[in-house]
């Protein structure tokens, strides 16, 4: 397995990749408007996997930006699976019946509910790209993203930065409160 240069020719894993990189930016996104557009904080669970869509988002980033890898899509497994132990703990906290669950629904379901799905779609997408991804094996991508890529890469990074300064308003340096109300940082 020597390492060779892949041309641009060798896109359309980039493309995917890309493709997941904007997924992960809307969720996030999504998350973040809702959140103060219905002024409903999240909780410490649903604050742990914003975290994990950050580093499921970091490991596209990583294959956008340097070309696939198996060490980037572990990455985003890895990252994925802790991300669905936290929805998928939410989501039974209020699986009981007449449970009225954390936070307004979103087309019938909970952001943690949806959250799960994303969790396991993401993994399996993974799986797939490594078994079919030719253009692994020591690659080295020489050709950097275009300007849209690159777009792409700094809004990710910017909703990352949004993210993590509305949890410290939300939580300061301390526990997070498990039901917040308020930021705690602008009482």
């Amino acid at each position: 397995m020597s390492n060779y240069h892949v041309s641009a020719a060798f896109t359309f894993p980039r493309f995917l990749n890309t493709l997941g990189l904007i997924g992960i930016t809307f969720v996030l996104a999504f998350a973040f408007v809702w959140q103060f557009a219905y002024n409903e904080l999240p909780c410490p669970l649903c604050l742990l996997q914003r975290v994990a869509f950050m580093l499921v988002g970091i490991g596209f980033l990583l294959n956008a930006r340097f070309g696939s890898s198996p060490i980037h899509y572990g990455i985003t497994i890895l990252s994925a699976i802790g991300g669905a132990i936290a929805s998928g703990r939410q989501t039974l906290l209020h699986i009981a019946p007449g449970d009225p669950g954390f936070g307004s629904p979103f087309l019938g379901m909970h952001f943690y509910t949806w959250a799960l799905i994303l969790f396991v779609v993401i993994i399996a997408y993974c799986a797939v790209m490594l078994m079919l991804d030719r253009t692994m094996n020591g690659a080295v991508v020489t050709t950097p993203p275009n300007g849209v890529v690159r777009l792409i890469m700094w809004l990710f990074v910017l909703m990352i930065v949004g993210n993590l300064a509305s949890t410290f308003l939300e939580c300061g340096l301390g526990a997070c409160p498990d039901n917040p109300t308020e930021y705690l940082m602008l009482k």
